[in-house]
Parts: C-alpha cells; sequence; structure tokens
C-alpha cells in the first residue's frame, strides 16, 4: 500500500500529523496527551509490580486508558482516515491493473495436472480455548496457527518428525505457550512479545517488553532432522524444554 505513495506525499502526510499535535497541545491543552502520559506512568509502574495483584490492575488500566487517549488524539485520527482512504485507492488501483494470462499451448497437447490430497491440520483456527498435541502417537504435520486468547501445548516427544526441517508458527494474543522436545532434536527458536516471559532451554527472560529472541542448538545448522519454532504473542509466556 505505502509503496505506491511518493515522498512528496508521505511528507505532506507527516507535515498535518505534526500541525495537528500542534494544535492540540496548544488549543486543547494537550489534554489527551497529557491522559497518554499518566497511561504510560500507570504500565510501567504495573508492569514493575506485575507479580501483584494491584500491579496487573495499574498494568491493565494503564494500557486500556492509553489506547482511548491515542485514538483520541487529532493527529492519529487523521493518520487513521489516510490509512483507510489509501487502502481503498490502493485497492481500486489494483483492480484495474489486474491482468488475466491465458497460456497459449500448441494443438493437441496434454495439460498435466497435479494429484494432491488434503491434509488435515493438527490444530485448527481457534480464537479461544487451549489447544495441545494428543498424549498418545500422532503423525506430525507442520503447524501454522493464528489465535486470540488460550493456552498453546505441543509435544515432540509423541511424534516421528521427517528428516527435514519441522516448522512449528504460532501467533496468539493472550497465552501461554509450552513445547517439550526430545533431547536428541536440534531446534531454532524465534521468539517475539509485547509482555511477557520466556523459558527457552535453560534461558530464562523474566520481563520482556516489545523484545524479540532468537534461539538455536549449536548442530541445528547441519542437522538433518531439526524444528524451526516461530511464536508470536502479544501478552503471555513461551517455554521450550526437554523431555
Amino acid at each position: 500500500m505505502f509503496h505506491r505513495l511518493s515522498t512528496d506525499h508521505f511528507n505532506w502526510i507527516l507535515i498535518i500529523g505534526v500541525i495537528l499535535f500542534i494544535i492540540e497541545v496548544a488549543f486543547f491543552h494537550g489534554g489527551m496527551i497529557y491522559s497518554a502520559l499518566i497511561s504510560g506512568i500507570l504500565i510501567y509502574v504495573g508492569w514493575k509490580n506485575f507479580f501483584t495483584l494491584w500491579g496487573k490492575i495499574l498494568f491493565w488500566i494503564g494500557v486500556v486508558s492509553g489506547l482511548l487517549s491515542i485514538f483520541n488524539m487529532l493527529a492519529v485520527r487523521f493518520l487513521i482516515v489516510v490509512a483507510i482512504v489509501l487502502f481503498v485507492l490502493n485497492y481500486l488501483k489494483s483492480k484495474q491493473e489486474d491482468e488475466t494470462i491465458i497460456p497459449n499451448l500448441p494443438n493437441h497437447q496434454e495439460v498435466i495436472v497435479d494429484s494432491i490430497i488434503k491434509v488435515e491440520p493438527l490444530f485448527d483456527h481457534t480464537l479461544f480455548g487451549e489447544q495441545q498435541t494428543e498424549e498418545t502417537a500422532y503423525q506430525w504435520r507442520d503447524i501454522n496457527i493464528h489465535a486470540l486468547y488460550g493456552d498453546r501445548t505441543i509435544d515432540l516427544s509423541n511424534t516421528v518428525l521427517p528428516n527435514d526441517t519441522s516448522v512449528i508458527s504460532i501467533r496468539q494474543g493472550i497465552g501461554n505457550i509450552t513445547i517439550y522436545v526430545p533431547y536428541e532434536l536440534d531446534v531454532s527458536i524465534h521468539h517475539s512479545s509485547v509482555f511477557g516471559r520466556a523459558h527457552i532451554l535453560g534461558k530464562h527472560h523474566w520481563k520482556l517488553m516489545n523484545q524479540s529472541l532468537f534461539y538455536q542448538t549449536e548442530g541445528y545448522d547441519h542437522a538433518v532432522q531439526r524444528v524451526k519454532i516461530i511464536t508470536s504473542v502479544f501478552s503471555g509466556d513461551i517455554e521450550v524444554k526437554r523431555i
């Protein structure tokens, strides 16, 4: 969407956004800005004391009030409207530029159609609820899911992995991820989190705030049988441990 936007247009959007921000500070006494700053303080204090009940309450009050304050700013509203307009214009332009390509095959030439089969995934996409692999032996399939809320538990000791790179990709809003990995298996873990903790093969990160982590076992690059784990959560913990 933004690659079609010229530098001049982008600069004008930026200038108008700054002007609206200055108008809000000068003529509206910066009400929403001060509210956002107070919300930031609540988030910081709540996060520092997140292990207590009152810390969790302060943190989530700060998150909700901060989002409301930000979306009520004139500059932010303007940028949202601009993004919607650009999306619509980009969609209309792409529809006009669509081109149908019809292959020109010689007469009597056979078209080879691939024979494919449908494979049922291990996990379905669910917005809410917990998911875990079977406690008995199961057939392995790569995992690629997204969810809004809930915990995910994957036990790799109950399956036989192929001699290739197996992939686990999980993207979710709120919830914990637990992955059990056999000792002989080489793994690569790329985890990103806005808020949460991470315990990855003996490495502990007790407070993550908008961070990304990347770990891999020593023999991963040359292993025949290996697992690539890619996870992303807004708020939640991840634990990858040997079993």
